[in-house]
């Protein structure tokens, strides 16, 4: 209960509880104004710093218009002394680029010449090689030609010969004219069968024996002596033979005739280190070597036996033949020597031809490199050059402020 002088009012009643709100109504009204006080205190308090630090940040403003001054200034000189800078760098790089490429016509033209005169001096050499090869090589062939056609002419002269068979009755007639015409027949065949420095006729051996002929064979089997034997009276005894008992006597002489020949060709006429282990018993008769052949074969392996050949004008020209093959084959050994050196001397040429061809080859390619690499710099110090030409430099307008300069490349 609540008392105002004589009155008293009720907490619990309709009154108490009115009164009691117009108290608090009063007391939040006087809270509001006290907290109200001091808000406008503190606002007047934050003004005035609000107005101080306005005043800093004025001045601060004109320090920054003084400084952005300096500061154009300050772009002004440097565009310029870029300006000129960059005038310079483009000069220098045109005088080296110039003179790059003056050094590069220079030493392509001094590789171009280099070349060239190797080029020369090469073709000189194999012009030399070739035309000294191709000279030989016809000498070689034009002898092998001319041997060729008095071989040509020697088996003419044979065939001639052989069909010529005439009665030895009717050209002899002692044994000295046989004798003749054994020694003439044996040069005339030999003349057209060999070389006349392949043979000698009546050649004096070591022993002072001398022989018809001597053929000079290479070793093996060294030279071989060729000696006529005629032995006409046995021959003619047989011819003339009427009954058994002359028959009987002249093979008897026969066989004694052909023995003392072949005897005494073994003898004289094969001389060790000398001669050949053989000798050669020229019959001028081709009926005289058929008889022995179809009535005395033990004379002729007698013969073998002693390493003495019977041979008549047709089996000496066989004969002589096969040894003028080996004197060809002696000599073309000889001249394949030759030509085997000069092949290996052109060999070695055209080996040396090649490693110096490979040179160039490589001193070439090198050259292709070094100038592609020349073209890969020029192109990329044409391109640097455009884009320094490309560069732009612009004033902005307003405030008479000036831009850093921005390359369009």
């Amino acid at each position: 209960m609540i008392k105002f002088g004589e009155m008293e009012i009720a907490l619990n009643s309709a009154t108490g509880f009115a009164l009691m709100a117009a108290i608090l109504a009063v007391v939040l009204v006087i809270v509001l104004l006290i907290v109200s006080v001091r808000r406008a205190g503190q606002s007047a308090r934050a003004s005035s710093e609000l107005a101080r630090q306005l005043g800093g940040l004025g001045h601060a403003v004109q320090v920054l218009g003084a400084g952005q001054d300096q500061l154009s200034g300050g772009l002004r000189t440097v565009s310029d002394a870029q300006a000129s800078g960059q005038a310079q760098v483009l000069q220098a790089m045109e005088a080296r680029l110039g003179a790059v490429q003056q050094q590069m016509n220079d030493r392509l033209h001094d590789n171009a010449m280099k070349s060239a005169r190797s080029m020369v001096e090469m073709q000189e050499r194999m012009k030399e090689t070739l035309q000294g090869s191709a000279v030989k090589t016809t000498e070689s062939l034009t002898q092998l030609q001319e041997r060729l056609k008095v071989i040509d002419k020697a088996q003419d002269n044979i065939t001639r010969l052989s069909g010529d068979v005439l009665s030895l009755q009717d050209i002899l007639s002692n044994k000295q004219t046989r004798g003749a015409f054994g020694e003439i027949q044996l040069h005339d065949i030999v003349s057209k069968a060999l070389p006349k420095d392949s043979y000698t006729m009546q050649a004096t051996l070591s022993n002072g024996k001398r022989a018809d002929c001597l053929i000079h064979l290479p070793n093996p089997p060294g030279p071989i002596v060729i000696d006529s034997k005629f032995p006409l009276e046995a021959y003619e005894g047989l011819r003339r033979a009427e009954d058994k008992a002359a028959l009987v006597e002249a093979g008897r002489a026969m066989k004694v005739a052909i023995r003392a020949h072949v005897k005494a060709i073994s003898e004289k006429y094969i001389l060790e280190g000398e001669t050949a282990d053989g000798a050669l018993m020229f019959l001028p008769s081709e009926a005289v070597y058929a008889e022995l052949h179809a009535n005395f074969p033990e004379l002729v392996r007698e013969g073998f036996e002693a390493r003495v050949w019977i041979v008549s004008p047709t089996t000496c020209m066989a004969t002589l033949n096969t040894m003028r093959a080996i004197l060809k084959d002696a000599r073309m050994r000889e001249q394949a020597g030759a030509i085997r050196k000069e092949l290996h001397l052109l060999s070695g040429d055209v080996g040396r031809l090649g490693d110096r061809v490979a040179n160039l080859d490589r001193h070439f390619h090198q050259a292709s490199k070094d100038i592609s690499d020349i073209k890969i710099s020029a192109e990329k110090a044409g391109n640097r050059a455009k884009r320094l030409d490309n560069f732009d430099f612009e004033e902005v307008e307003g405030d008479d402020q000036t831009v850093v300069p921005i390359g369009n490349g």
